[in-house]
């Protein structure tokens, strides 16, 4: 019993704190099908390595001498050749190596994959924090706005207000009632969207942190970082293996070299030759002539030209993530100054509602600037919220780029 209650305690706190974004990304990192997809592309790239190291298969081959062909030593009846081939020296090597980085840069694209897949959670997971903090204002809201309705009334039935007021706050109060519904509306179509990134059921219940600070970066945050990135990375990757290619192909052009072994079955002969009837053992070496240079040169070509483009797609990759990185440390740094300045309007406002309201209490004045106080601390809190929300998903956004790990 005594256990129970601990886990069920454990429960309640966990419930009250929410799961951090963290345990999102791990959920998603377990279960997402997509990233499934590219690492199977990874380890099916991984089974080409030993497909393109390993020479080629044997050849046996066996004819049968309908009409036995005659010799001194007697008729051959049956001939069994056995021939292996073999590559230019080194060919075998060339073409792992390159096999073995395309493998690597389909590493790169998988982790490339989680890395946006993090972000598509913080997408989704942030709006759905703001959604259910707002939803709190807008019903902490509507309860203040129903004791400022029964203060009105009282002081309409005491003849010291005005009927008017009591209508201010009926309008007041059918708007934040209605937002709250629909935000209560909007609340299924987050949770579905982001247990679909989960590969989870629609409805799945979706606990988010009750609470999330906001602290200042610190100068050129993980700048030397991009350099990291997995799209660079994969890129690179793949320019390495392009030049391995030309390797590969210069390779291939060169001559193959095989070795072989011919048995003849001869059998008994008329003659009384001490050698009749002995089998015919021949070993024999093949050389190939790769004189058609024209598929060759071709082949060097074509991995010299994909050599460049990766060159050049990883230079635009490049400029565009640093370029990008200042856009969103500025985006950053804006959001946290706009962020001080809500907190602090919010501050003086509550303090300044809380006067008026005094005020109004005590005399029949000013209610419609305590009204209109009211909805400026409901606007500013609501902007508080949406800069809150805004900086981390632009955080999050950066960290894709300086593919943070987590």
């Amino acid at each position: 019993m005594r256990k129970i209650l601990i886990i069920t305690v454990l429960l309640l706190a966990f419930n009250a704190s929410g799961q951090s974004i963290n345990d999102y990304y791990t959920i998603a990192a377990e279960n997402n099908p997509e990233l499934k997809a590219k690492y199977k592309e990874f380890e099916a790239a991984l089974q080409r390595i030993p497909q393109v190291s390993s020479l080629a298969d044997p050849s046996l081959s066996m004819g049968y001498f309908i009409s036995p062909v005659e010799t001194r030593l007697g008729p051959q009846n049956l001939r069994f050749s056995l021939s292996q081939m073999f590559p230019w020296f080194g060919t075998l090597k060339a073409q792992k190596n390159a096999a073995t980085l395309m493998a690597e840069s389909k590493y790169q694209a998988f982790l490339n994959t989680k890395n946006q897949l993090f972000y598509q959670v913080a997408t989704v997971y942030y709006p759905l924090y703001e959604l259910r903090n707002l939803m709190e204002i807008e019903q902490e809201n509507i309860k203040i706005l129903t004791s400022y309705k029964k203060i009105a009334n009282a002081k309409f039935q005491n003849g010291n207000g005005n009927l008017v007021d009591i209508l201010r706050v009926d309008i007041m109060l059918k708007d934040a009632e209605t937002n709250l519904g629909i935000l209560n509306k909007k609340e299924p179509a987050l949770k579905s969207w982001l247990n679909s990134i989960l590969n989870r059921k629609y409805d799945e219940a979706i606990v988010v942190s009750r609470e999330i600070t906001v602290s200042d970066l610190p100068v050129n945050y993980r700048k030397d970082a991009i350099s990291t990135n997995p799209m660079l990375q994969e890129l690179e990757l793949k320019k390495q293996a392009s030049e391995a290619g030309i390797e590969v192909a210069k390779k291939q052009g060169s001559p193959k070299l095989g070795l072989g072994l011919d048995y003849v079955f001869v059998g008994t002969g008329m003659n009384n030759s001490p050698d009749s009837g002995k089998d015919v053992i021949m070993p024999m070496v093949t050389v190939s002539l790769p004189i058609f240079r024209k598929k060759y040169n071709a082949a060097i070509s074509e991995a010299k030209l994909m050599q460049e483009s990766y060159s050049f797609q990883k230079e635009a990759v490049e400029d565009k993530l640093n370029g990008t990185y200042y856009k969103f440390v500025f985006e950053l740094e804006k959001e946290r100054d706009l962020l001080k300045l809500y907190e602090e309007q919010v501050v003086t406002l509550s303090k300044s509602l809380n006067l008026l309201l005094t005020y109004y209490s005590n005399a029949n004045k000013d209610f419609e600037e305590v009204l209109r106080m009211q909805q400026e601390l409901l606007k500013y809190q609501k902007m508080q919220l949406s800069s809150r929300t805004s900086y981390h998903i632009k955080l999050a956004e950066l960290d894709y780029l300086t593919a943070k790990q987590f």
